[in-house]
């Protein structure tokens, strides 16, 4: 008997779910920052063994849209309801139900089999902990719950293997070597976004998207060449840095990752450009990978 189906993670921003996606992974998929907003993609992590495969899937956290980005990252978190065979719900013990209170009711109706996890227990105490348990159990009654420290990857195994127990019989979806459903140069622009969101404050990494324009790979050398969006002049500047030593920091920080992600010597090249209000515009969401209605 063969068991395979999409387990997929949904809650508030910042709640955790990328650390927990990687954790349940064992591969750094996912980026992470103490950022909001980090994940902007339904990115897949696949999970095979020799009688399951388990296909995880990272939204971006659920918020009311500002931007037309927003709404298509919104967007991915819904669509996540529709197709699960099971959902985690994340919440963490700073998390209140009232922050989305419409998405956790879309999440009470869902039929598929229901985990809701408490992450960062690490952070409270043994009687706030089952203070937020009694509470989440009236709130979702027909979920199961796990309190989990995804960082700490504390409770993680219990909870891989109940998602297993809970997978359909099923054939795999997707070849048994594969890791994710993104190209490698997806990876290339997460890369370079989380470094721009853990170098710059304020609106810049939220006004900011990549894109490869050169990925060739030889046997021991990736060359790339990547392109940061911005929405302003003034925003440039700032991503440049006097005499060019920002932009270099992210560089530098990000050949380093992507040298370890695919195990590879990398030849970087990172270039700014500002295209206007993107955020708003649907033809360059659709360019970035977006899927605006």
């Amino acid at each position: 008997m063969h068991k395979a189906g999409f387990v997929n993670i949904v809650g508030n921003p910042n709640v955790g779910k990328s650390t927990l996606m990687n954790a349940l992974v064992g591969e750094r998929i996912s980026i992470i920052t103490s950022k909001a907003q980090t994940t902007r993609h339904r990115i897949l992590g696949i999970v095979n063994g020799e009688d399951f495969q388990i296909v995880y899937s990272d939204t971006p956290g659920v918020l009311k849209p500002n931007y037309r980005l927003q709404e298509s990252m919104l967007k991915f978190s819904r669509s996540a309801l529709t197709d699960a065979d099971v959902l985690l719900y994340v919440t963490d013990v700073f998390d209140t139900y009232e922050k989305n209170e419409d998405f956790v009711e879309k999440v009470k109706l869902n039929p598929a089999p229901l985990i809701l996890i408490i992450n960062k227990i690490d952070l409270i105490d043994e009687v706030k902990l089952i203070a937020l348990v009694d509470k989440w159990k009236i709130l979702l009654p027909h979920a199961e719950i796990y309190p989990v420290s995804a960082i700490e990857k504390f409770n993680i195994e219990p909870l891989f293997k109940r998602v297993k127990d809970l997978l359909p019989e099923s054939p795999a979806f997707f070849d048994k070597d594969q890791l994710t459903d993104k190209p490698a140069r997806f990876f290339v622009t997460e890369i370079i976004r989380e470094k721009i969101l853990t170098n710059y404050d304020k609106e810049i990494p939220y006004s900011v998207e990549v894109e490869v324009e050169q990925f060739e790979e030889g046997d021991k050398l990736i060359r790339i060449n990547a392109v940061i969006y911005a929405e302003r002049d003034s925003q440039k500047g700032i991503i440049i840095g006097h005499g060019g030593k920002s932009l270099k920091k992210v560089g530098t920080e990000a050949r380093k990752d992507m040298e370890l992600f695919f195990d590879k010597k990398v030849f970087l090249e990172l270039f700014v450009k500002v295209e206007k209000d993107w955020r708003n515009k649907d033809i360059k969401l659709r360019s970035f990978g977006y899927n605006p209605e």
